[in-house]
């Protein structure tokens, strides 16, 4: 049987990053992916542009038991140091390589894993047991090793390899995990008073609420679909309300323009002799006038004004793990240590989404998954 001195199971973006740190340490390692390519799920992020981190890091984007684990492992990490290459932040703090592509930050990581000497690794490698001593199971075939790192990401996108199955590897060490919900994703709404909108993107400011109350506004791109709505507004939302029944989603319309300046402009196509339907026409796009004056039982201005300012929607749900970038919940933080090392096993880590954190959109779940790396890195090889 092989010894490791160090075995990661997951090639995804935390379990890469972690391998590319020991690259250039005297530590054997093995890098064990399920998937047929190291990296696919990295390789796809933002858009293929390969939004890697934001700086506007923050706790307080992120989702967890343990909100001042997480702070600290965000505070002190520059998560840039192993890609080659330039980086840039757009207007949003969002941060890019400069060539804008996802695959680059694969390769980079990739081509440091391969020319490694201390690295083996192994695709199309599902572990199916994870045993006492570390010995583990995959194709076949035996390895065993003296610390363990479960990097296999959580339950989003099962097409890259994450299908929530290494959840069972850590609870067999008595380590738990918590209820799961797909996060940043699409979601189903009622659709009465958007049938006409399907393929429309629009600029607004989205709301998320809660038994009347607000839980986060986000500004920016609303697509309307034949199940309700998606964009980068709606996947910033569904953090907040993929585990809340009844919640809504409000879109203000026109964000730069008030309801005053709006009922104003009613006014005056109605002294003008305009169909009803067209009240809105030039203000904004016809097709969501239209609907937003279908919804709209009254003639007076500032009542339409107010619809094009409080566009409400029940959710309904979300189109599922499929479709969601990430995880909401995971292995439950309470088992894990500062070093995000297990309490219940001496050797057994964790980095990334298999834990209970996930961020917001831009940027934030990659910045976990490097930094929560890097954590680790430095309990196994500083000795932290």
């Amino acid at each position: 049987m092989k010894h490791y001195d160090i075995a990661i199971i997951g090639g995804g973006a935390s379990g890469c990053y972690l391998a590319a740190l020991l690259s250039d340490t005297e530590r054997k390692t093995a890098l064990i992916e399920s998937c047929d390519r190291l990296g696919r799920k990295l390789s796809a992020t933002g858009n293929g542009q390969g939004n890697l981190s934001n700086i506007l890091m923050s706790a307080d984007k992120y989702f967890s038991s343990a909100p001042e684990l997480v702070a600290d492992v965000l505070c002190d990490q520059s998560v840039l140091d192993p890609f080659l290459g330039i980086f840039e932040a757009d207007e949003k703090g969002r941060v890019y390589p400069t060539g804008r592509r996802a695959s680059s930050l694969t390769d980079s990581l990739r081509r440091k894993i391969e020319r490694a000497e201390n690295i083996d690794v192994y695709l199309g490698a599902e572990v199916t047991s994870l045993a006492h001593g570390f010995v583990l199971t995959f194709n076949g075939e035996q390895i065993s090793a003296d610390k363990v790192v479960l990097a296999a990401g959580g339950k989003a996108q099962k097409q890259f390899g994450t299908d929530g199955k290494a959840y069972a590897l850590a609870e067999r060490f008595g380590h738990k995990t918590t209820k799961l919900y797909p996060s940043l994703v699409q979601l189903k709404t009622d659709t009465e008073n958007i049938k006409t909108l399907k393929g429309l993107r629009v600029d607004c400011l989205a709301t998320a609420i809660y038994e009347g109350k607000p839980l986060r506004s986000c500004r920016g791109d609303v697509i309307f679909t034949d199940y309700g709505v998606s964009g980068n507004a709606i996947f910033t939302l569904s953090s907040y309300v993929t585990d809340k029944i009844g919640a809504e989603i409000n879109l203000s319309f026109l964000p730069d323009v008030g309801e005053r300046e709006i009922a104003s402009d009613v006014e005056r196509k109605q002294n003008a002799g305009y169909e009803r339907s067209e009240w809105l026409a030039c203000t904004l796009p016809n097709q969501l006038g239209r609907a937003i004056m279908r919804r709209c039982k009254s003639d007076k201005p500032e009542d339409i004004a107010r619809t094009v300012k409080n566009f409400r929607l029940s959710c309904k749900g979300t189109l599922g793990f499929d479709y969601a970038q990430v995880t909401r919940g995971g292995i439950e933080m309470s088992g894990v240590s500062y070093n995000l090392e297990s309490e219940y096993e001496r050797g057994l880590y964790f980095c990334g989404e298999i834990l209970d954190v996930d961020g917001e959109c831009g940027g934030y779940n990659l910045h976990w998954a490097f930094s929560s790396a890097k954590r680790v890195f430095d309990a196994i090889y500083l000795r932290r």
